[in-house]
């Protein structure tokens, strides 16, 4: 059965397919997994007010556009003395979409009087999956599922690895053991940040409700 992945990051479709294979084992080699990329699909306009609607209005439009399965996520960074900001504008928190350094330096610059205590910060991701009907069944269905990776906020950059705020953020799970210091998501490996992820854990709880699909 294919199932198409509603994003652009091929970073993505690896990750689902590493957690389908744990969860499902064989049986994973019965989804085909591709990715909007892959079929050419455009990004829908993002204009959902929730990470939960913005993932559905993706999934939806996948699903629509191909038939198939479809699966979306959106997720950000929520920081609680910032009013939970910024929230679903992360990706374009000072003004253009994806400009991680720009990203970066604003959200330093407005937490720079803040102490340490207060700097309190966690990754929030939905993932949704919409199903739709099918000439067997008149009814389509669809699963949202949600996942946190509660940590803080550093007053300086550390770390090469990863994007966005992964260079100011330390998980409160570490994904290694004996190191020294805590590490920023930017200082750790690929493996080690997926196994805490909030994307991780929202993918996880959805691979539920994909298997589904298989019965």
């Amino acid at each position: 059965m294919r199932v198409i992945l509603a994003t652009h990051n091929r970073g993505k479709l690896v990750e689902l397919q590493d957690i389908l294979r744990e969860r499902l084992g064989a049986e994973a080699d019965r989804l085909e997994l591709v990715t909007a990329e892959t079929l050419h699909l455009e990004d829908p306009v993002e204009t959902g007010t929730s990470f939960e609607e913005n993932a559905m209005l993706k999934a939806r439009a996948v699903a629509a556009a191909t038939g198939c399965p479809a699966i979306a996520d959106d997720s950000g960074l929520i920081v609680d003395i910032l009013g939970k900001a910024p929230g679903i504008l992360s990706a374009r928190w000072a003004g253009v979409h994806g400009d991680d350094a720009a990203n970066n330096a604003l959200l330093l610059h407005q937490l720079a009087d803040i102490p340490d205590a207060a700097r309190g910060a966690r990754f929030v991701c939905c993932a949704a999956l919409v199903v739709p009907p099918t000439d067997s069944q008149t009814e389509g269905w669809h699963a949202v599922r949600f996942g946190e990776m509660p940590g803080h906020l550093l007053r300086a950059p550390r770390g090469e690895n990863g994007f966005g705020y992964d260079p100011l953020f330390v998980p409160d799970e570490q994904g290694s053991e004996g190191a020294e210091r805590q590490l920023t998501s930017a200082e750790m490996t690929s493996e080690q940040k997926n196994a805490i992820s909030h994307r991780g854990k929202a993918f996880r709880a959805l691979a539920t409700d994909i298997e589904r699909l298989l019965h």
